[in-house]
């Protein structure tokens, strides 16, 4: 019998409680479809918190090694991928707290050998394309010097396109917290940028 507080289920979602069925039986190939579906999620979530310098892969396949452990427990109360994020958001933050206790130097680029972005011949001169590529990187900048909790918000509303719902959930506050987070995020995003925004 359906659970009377279980949410409506999108299909993708049906198809990954189905899986995590599969794999709490200790099926590795329903496993290793989860992580196909998924695996872009959470990499991405990752690395954008944590910057492309950091161990990305490591964290994300430590994600994964959650799920296959917590398989048995799983219980579908909120979407996979909120209960997904939820283990991303911990692993991450955990990571950042070790980071600050044990800084290390960031991984110097020679901008000699750095590409630069491929763009359309057609639609972008070189100086606009530079100008595109420097706004982007400026972007990513700011967005890794915001506090930590305001810079997932971020993160998961611009490129993951999470709604408020989902977003409060993964964080585990109110709606009007995560809008509150994300004005402020905003805010000190434009205050950062504002050289750029003003040319």
């Amino acid at each position: 019998m359906a659970d009377p507080e279980a949410p409506a289920r999108s299909g993708n979602d049906a198809e990954d409680i189905r899986l995590m069925r599969l794999v709490a039986g200790g099926d590795a190939i329903a496993f290793e479809t989860l992580i196909e579906r998924h695996q872009a999620l959470v990499a991405g979530t990752v690395a954008r918190m944590l910057g492309s310098n950091s161990d990305v892969e490591d964290i994300a396949q430590q994600v994964f090694i959650r799920v296959w452990k917590s398989a048995g427990r799983y219980v579908a109360r909120a979407k996979f991928t909120t209960w997904l994020l939820k283990i991303t958001r911990n692993l991450v933050f955990n990571e950042m707290r070790r980071a600050k206790r044990h800084p290390h130097l960031p991984v110097q680029i020679d901008p000699e050998t750095e590409e630069l972005p491929l763009k359309d011949e057609a639609t972008a001169t070189p100086d606009a394309s530079l100008l595109q590529s420097e706004l982007q990187h400026a972007i990513e900048s700011a967005i890794t010097e915001l506090p930590d909790t305001q810079r997932m918000a971020l993160i998961l509303r611009r490129y993951e396109e999470l709604s408020y719902e989902e977003i409060a959930d993964v964080l585990e506050l109110s709606v009007p917290a995560v809008k509150s987070l994300l004005f402020r995020a905003r805010t000190e995003l434009r205050e950062r940028l504002k050289n750029y925004l003003e040319r």
